[in-house]
């Protein structure tokens, strides 16, 4: 029995689809290295725990930059441990993979994340451009010609692009997502209140309080890191405003990003997309407030696809059945 399996590789996290069971793994893209030994001490979540928690000799490190490999040999052993763990170890035939990567990458890039796959078991490897594989995931038919605009914000990137006939007609893809998110609450803690903090807490404040839009009431949160000017630990109570200011800029260089993919769209795909509205996927995507500031500043519905995390990886998997069901003439 050969398998197919569908990878979001992606900066945060890594999600495995398999053909008839759906997705079936979704673990952060960390490795937890150890320096002296040149061993890999854990992966995925384990090492997760680990980030700014490790010894000297042992480093967390993310091996994927902005949806990028940084890392190719850890690159290709995390891949390796995700098939294995998808698969099971019974399976005797390599699987066919196919694999996501942003829409602005260049053709070493590709290549670099193509030698991986190959070189952690795979026996066909296809490489599907990150919108094209949220579309499908997210149930659009993208094989009409007829024009939807996709926002695809992962960690590492944001991709805004146009699809019509099964293909990206006009594109754009920022180094700027989730995790930049996380940075720019961690620059305004220490600004604002004298306060550092890790990545882990800020992801945090974002998860529970982040919002990109004024909301009715203000939510509350307390964080706890380190004062700045005293050296020792303290807690600070921050509020949802204060996050809508925090990311104020991060978030407004996406929307600019979407009105100049907008700027380039083909007039008939621009009408098309008036009426169908501009889809939201990916992690990034959750941010509350998210939907309502794009929605004022283009003047065109706005909605988040369900399970946004995972629309990648399930069109991924798909992509190989939706290719073969392509008609030739």
């Amino acid at each position: 029995m050969s398998v197919d399996i569908g990878i979001d590789l992606g900066t945060a996290s890594v999600l495995v689809y398999v053909k008839g069971k759906g997705v079936i793994l979704k673990e952060p893209s960390v490795v937890a290295f150890d320096r002296d030994s040149n061993i890999i001490r854990a992966i995925g979540e384990e090492a997760r725990l680990m980030l700014g928690r490790t010894p000297g000799n042992v480093v967390a490190i993310r091996p994927l930059r902005h949806g990028v490999i940084s890392d190719y040999t850890v690159t290709e052993k995390m891949i390796k441990y995700f098939v294995q763990k998808a698969m099971g170890k019974r399976s005797f035939k390599k699987p066919r993979i196919s694999i996501c990567v942003p829409s602005g990458v260049t053709e070493v890039e590709r290549k670099a994340v193509e030698e991986a796959t190959y070189a952690a078991g795979a026996r066909d490897v296809k490489l599907i451009e990150e919108p094209v594989a949220a579309a499908i995931g997210a149930g659009i038919d993208i094989s009409k010609p007829c024009g939807t605009l996709l926002v695809d914000i992962g960690g590492g990137t944001t991709d805004v692009a146009v699809i019509s006939l099964g293909g990206t007609v006009v594109s754009a893809s920022l180094k700027l997502a989730g995790d930049d998110f996380d940075e720019a609450i961690v620059r305004y803690m220490k600004k604002k209140h004298n306060l550092l903090i890790g990545e882990r807490t800020a992801e945090d404040i974002k998860i529970k309080i982040g919002t990109t839009y004024q909301m009715m009431e203000d939510e509350v949160m307390e964080v706890k890191g380190r004062n700045l000017v005293t050296g020792l630990p303290k807690v600070v109570t921050i509020s949802s405003s204060e996050t809508e200011q925090a990311l104020r800029e991060t978030t407004g260089q996406i929307v600019e990003s979407i009105m100049n993919v907008l700027e380039r769209t083909p007039p008939e795909l621009s009408a098309d997309i008036l009426e169908r509205g501009i889809v939201l996927t990916g992690g990034g995507a959750m941010l509350r407030g998210l939907e309502e500031l794009i929605e004022e500043r283009t003047g065109i519905n706005t909605m988040t696809a369900d399970e946004p995390m995972q629309v990648v990886a399930i069109g991924t998997g798909q992509y190989v059945e939706f290719m073969s069901g392509q008609k030739e003439y």
